[in-house]
């Protein structure tokens, strides 16, 4: 094997290994996102400013949160049960 494979193959195991973290910063910032246009949405609707806002803003930050949390740990898991095969 030349040194030109090898290092494909260390780059293509370094893409593996991090590909399941890249999209959750994006699914952590578009849920808080959607969150506070759903809040805005509903006090518009109902002319309760900034009541849902602030309600629904806090409900997606914790609910993004938590799910990036246990995406992350669930993941460190099972790489970590790989490596012990």
């Amino acid at each position: 094997m030349t040194s030109e494979e090898e290092s494909y193959e260390k780059n293509a195991k370094v893409y593996r290994d991090v590909a399941p973290y890249l999209g959750l910063g994006f699914q952590l910032a578009a849920t808080i996102t959607l969150f506070f246009f759903l809040g805005y949405w509903l006090d518009n609707y109902l002319d309760t400013q900034p009541l849902f806002i602030i309600i629904l803003t806090f409900l997606g930050g914790f609910s993004s949160i938590y799910n990036f949390i246990k995406t992350v740990i669930s993941l460190n898991k099972k790489s970590s049960d790989e490596k012990n095969i």
